[in-house]
């Protein structure tokens, strides 16, 4: 598929020396089809900034531009890959501007100038990292209006994860708590240069824009108890947070016997309101 008159990313990474580097979480996905696909998860662009983190020799920036996205910005650790970014944003003037540093140290909100996505195949080893800083930010709703993510299939399980299932832990509860998500689509191992192990999956999250009132350190240390024990019943599991049981337990209609697992999202909500 070609979107653009630019060269086949093979190409531009073998001119850029661009191998992968596994200290880097680097998966570079070469099918200008499949990033295509991924962009159009995302859209409408028009009208919209777009931020990409580790975009590496460029194939998901490239789509996302021919999308239509008015802006994007890509922030990018890995030097080797700036020239091929830069050769991009010649392509596309005034559209494309490349930060080059560490996305930990991202001020994201900062870089929202009017309406705003993320879109990004995530180095996996600061993936979820990266989703749960973006969804405890504060105030809420937050700076942008979606997230189109790229993670491990096992980890965009874990962010879809209902109630009752292997998957449903402390990430299912956040996701479920302030976003609505699900998995748009799965990509092989195969799509990847290097391939991972894993198959890896499309997630995309919508905020809610209203959410039940609660602390985010309050839900985090009802979660953190409650899942770190999740064989146990949720009445030995929550004596670490150090408050009384019985009282925490009544005020979130519980009686005691269930385990993590089967609680659903209000309930975790409830237990951290109770835990003041």
């Amino acid at each position: 598929m070609q979107i653009d008159n630019l060269p086949p990313l093979r190409d531009v990474i073998a001119r850029h020396d661009l191998r992968a580097r596994k200290e880097l979480g680097q998966n570079f996905l070469l099918d200008l089809n499949l990033t295509a696909r991924v962009a159009r998860v995302a859209s409408p662009l028009a009208g919209y900034t777009v931020i990409e983190v580790g975009p590496g020799p460029g194939g998901l920036t490239r789509a996302l531009l021919a999308e239509g996205a008015d802006r994007v910005i890509a922030i990018e650790r890995d030097e080797r890959a700036l020239p091929a970014l830069a050769e991009i944003a010649a392509a596309y003037p005034d559209r494309l501007e490349v930060i080059a540093g560490d996305a930990l140290d991202i001020d994201y909100a900062e870089l929202a100038k009017g309406p705003v996505k993320l879109v990004a195949n995530l180095p996996y080893n600061i993936g979820t990292e990266l989703l749960t800083r973006w969804l405890t930010i504060e105030p809420w709703p937050p700076f942008f209006e979606s997230l189109t993510l790229m993670f491990q299939r096992e980890v965009a399980e874990r962010i879809v994860a209902r109630p009752g299932s292997e998957a449903y832990g402390r990430l299912g509860v956040l996701c479920g708590w302030r976003t609505e998500a699900h998995i748009a689509f799965n990509i092989g191992r195969e799509a990847f240069t290097p391939p991972p192990k894993v198959t890896s999956s499309v997630v995309h999250l919508k905020p809610r824009t209203t959410t039940d009132s609660v602390s985010v350190r309050d839900l985090e240390a009802v979660t953190r108890a409650a899942f770190g024990q999740r064989r146990k019943m949720v009445r030995q599991s929550l004596k670490s947070l150090g408050v009384p049981i019985e009282p925490l337990l009544a005020t979130a209609g519980l009686k005691g016997s269930e385990r993590a697992e089967t609680l659903s999202v209000a309930t975790f909500l409830a237990l951290a309101r109770a835990r003041r």
